[in-house]
């Protein structure tokens, strides 16, 4: 792995190094988690729905606060998954099997893995249901059910997939068919889609295009493709900052953007995309297509949609400012499924779960929370196979930049820091508990200018 040195320099670099150290040391080695839903209570202090990046950081937090005997996390998935480098998977950078560890391998400790989907909550009894009939109770309640796929809201996926030239990043059964259609690719469109949803990881639906983009430069195949951004957003990015510099990157390499457009059917057996304007509602294209990368629309968890703890578009309804639920005050949320306004990320995730252990403990002491989150996410912009813009911003879609130089400019060693040095983080700090994101690195660089 390149040295730190490559990402800064001097002092700062063994400021860096020496807090990964000392996160590491603090981090035990993970055990193996063999803990079955037979063996489980039916009452938790602290019961965690989800075993996603937010669901497992929350639990290793709370283990250490109650003790691990009175933690539980809800998850019926067997892998965990860390979906940050799928666009390198897609773009033939990293192997899947990078991304993926077993579900056991990443439970605290001592903490109950029932392995069980929800399938309702009462936050008036203090309880939820279980697809195994469970009813389990809790004294407080960490909701942290991620962001739902809902590719069949596109008429012909998602088995559409079971065709050549057609990929998605945002899954483990898609992705690496994302590779195969950029490797397959002989001359014509190549179209890369943003739907008319939130969605997480805002980034990646541009990133994969720009790795396609180098992936032709580099086999001598650019020519020969045209390349399209069809978005339904009306900008490239949220933040003016970044989003000039990838205008600037959009216009060097001659990329196609075409705003308000949303993917409504693939056809994938004749390759050919069908686009409503947004502007123009009933207004439809068909594009032909050589390659085709979707994101697919995607919404809340159908478990929280009609749920007492979410709000009208089907979000968990928690302050912006603490992530205690705004009506059940035993009741916290973190990570996509949110109604949080900010990006979804796992940076954003890494930063709440400093923050909701902070308002978990006071809550704990009768005492009111006081720690403010800001609204810190990040998205590294991959573009190209040694480039990253590493767009940090809060609530405001201000910059919020933890290192002291221009974070707009493509740098390798922001690439380094995407491929290599946050999965390591990802796996050995962030899960277990010790990772709440670089608020303090950016003040300590800062102090250094000063």
């Amino acid at each position: 792995m390149t040295p730190l040195a490559a990402v800064v320099s001097g002092a700062r670099v063994r400021l860096f190094a020496c807090f990964l150290r000392l996160g590491c040391q603090q981090a035990k080695p993970l055990q193996l988690h063999t803990g079955a839903s037979l063996a489980a209570k039916n009452h938790y202090e602290v019961l965690v729905l989800g075993g996603g990046s937010g669901g497992i950081t929350m639990a290793a937090r709370m283990k250490r606060k109650v003790g691990a005997e009175n933690v539980a996390i809800i998850e019926p998935s067997e892998r965990h998954f860390y979906q940050p480098i799928w666009t390198l998977v897609g773009a033939g950078a990293k192997p899947l099997a990078s991304s993926g560890r077993p579900t056991a391998s990443v439970i605290p400790s001592g903490v109950e893995w029932i392995k069980a989907r929800v399938v309702d909550l009462n936050p008036d009894k203090n309880c939820i249901h279980t697809d195994n009939d469970k009813e389990i109770s809790y004294k407080y309640l960490i909701i942290a059910l991620g962001i739902q796929l809902d590719y069949e809201k596109i008429k012909g996926l998602p088995e559409g997939f079971a065709h050549p030239k057609i990929g998605s990043n945002y899954s483990v059964k898609t992705v690496e068919k994302t590779w195969k259609a950029l490797q397959d690719f002989k001359e014509g469109n190549a179209i890369f889609t943003f739907p008319n949803t939130p969605v997480k990881c805002a980034g990646a639906p541009q990133k994969i295009m720009y790795l396609s983009e180098a992936y032709f430069r580099k086999t001598g195949k650019r020519s020969k493709a045209n390349i399209i951004f069809n978005t339904s957003l009306g900008a490239i990015f949220g933040v003016k900052k970044y989003a000039e510099a990838l205008q600037e990157i959009i216009r060097e390499r001659n990329l196609t953007v075409n705003y308000k457009q949303n993917l409504i059917e693939v056809r994938a057996d004749k390759q050919e995309a069908v686009f409503e304007n947004l502007d123009k509602p009933g207004e439809t294209q068909v594009i032909s297509y050589e390659m085709l990368h979707v994101t697919p629309p995607m919404s809340p968890p159908d478990v929280l949609k009609t749920s007492p703890v979410a709000d009208a578009a089907g979000w968990v309804d928690v302050d912006k400012d603490t992530l205690q639920h705004k009506r059940y005050p035993n009741v916290f949320g973190i990570g996509d499924c949110t109604n949080l306004p900010t990006s979804k990320t796992a940076a954003a995730v890494a930063a709440q779960s400093g923050i909701l252990d902070r308002t978990i403990s006071l809550i704990m002491k009768n005492q009111t929370p006081v720690k403010k989150y800001d609204g810190y996410t990040s998205c590294p912009l991959v573009t190209g196979y040694n480039r990253v813009i590493l767009a940090e911003f809060d609530y405001n879609a201000q910059p919020l930049e933890t290192f002291p130089f221009d974070q707009s400019k493509e740098r390798l060693s922001m690439y380094l820091m995407k491929a290599d040095m946050m999965p390591f983080l990802y796996w050995n700090v962030m899960l277990r508990g010790y990772w709440g994101g670089p608020a303090f690195l950016r003040k300590l660089f800062h102090l250094g200018r000063s």
